[in-house]
């Protein structure tokens, strides 16, 4: 694994991706957008040409948000039970739309679900990295109060991971929502303790613990930008870089 270079872009060698459900919406209200799925699958297709190995964490707004049912009355625990299903279903549609690409993918579950998916296995997981397979890790951490920002930073420390990409709708980081507020400018490089200082939501703060701890570096980039991903991974500056320099 690459030892982080807080302030460069080196090409790393083993990413973790982390992508949002909603950003499957694409322009439906609900469900998932098969024009934005197979794109993903294309920018995912395209830096295994670059020997670089991938694993994705998926998340499962786009059809079911166990905040915010519980926020609606729903026991928490049993609304982030549901909201880890949400996510298996994201899973095996992008592991169905890289494998009818040609790709060999390996989809891991925190919940056992022997019938669609191996259970998450550390080991096992890095070895089909080093095999060239795309690893898809569902079902969150498997337990309820912790969302899938969290399961991103927390696989992409067991799996060694040399950065953490968070492919958002957005260009970056900025001072402010950028979608709120047009006067908002976008940070190229980023102290991950100012980012908490300065409350700007990168990723919860349980995820950015973990990774504050272990010196993880995360890239904030627009993952519907069309090579932006490929860029990325040859060291070019795509997005905010969140580094840790303590």
């Amino acid at each position: 694994m690459l030892m982080p270079n807080v302030m460069t872009r080196a090409k790393p060698e083993r990413i973790l991706l982390k992508l949002s459900g909603e950003a499957l919406l694409g322009r439906r209200t609900y469900g998932i957008d098969q024009d934005v799925l197979g794109a993903y699958a294309e920018e995912i297709s395209a830096i295994l040409d670059d020997d670089i190995q991938i694993a994705v964490v998926i998340g499962g707004g786009n059809i079911f948000r166990g905040v915010t049912s519980a926020s609606a009355g729903m026991t928490r625990a049993h609304a982030d039970y549901m909201g880890m299903l949400a996510t298996m279903i994201n899973a095996m549609a992008l592991q169905d739309a890289l494998e009818q690409m040609g790709l060999q993918t390996r989809l891991q579950s925190s919940i056992k679900m022997e019938e669609i998916a191996e259970p998450f296995i550390r080991r096992r997981a890095i070895r089909h990295l080093e095999k060239g397979r795309v690893v898809i890790f569902g079902a969150g951490t498997g337990n309820p109060y912790f969302t899938t920002d969290t399961a991103a930073a927390l696989r992409a420390l067991e799996i060694e991971a040399d950065v953490l990409l968070k492919g958002t709708r957005v260009d970056g980081v900025f001072t402010a929502d950028p979608e709120k507020d047009p006067s908002a400018s976008q940070y190229e490089e980023l102290s991950g303790i100012d980012a908490i200082k300065r409350d700007l939501e990168v990723m919860d703060m349980t995820a950015f613990t973990l990774c504050r701890e272990s010196g993880l570096p995360i890239i904030v980039f627009n993952m519907n930008g069309p090579g932006n991903l490929k860029r990325i991974v040859r060291g070019e500056r795509v997005g905010t870089l969140v580094y840790w320099n303590e």
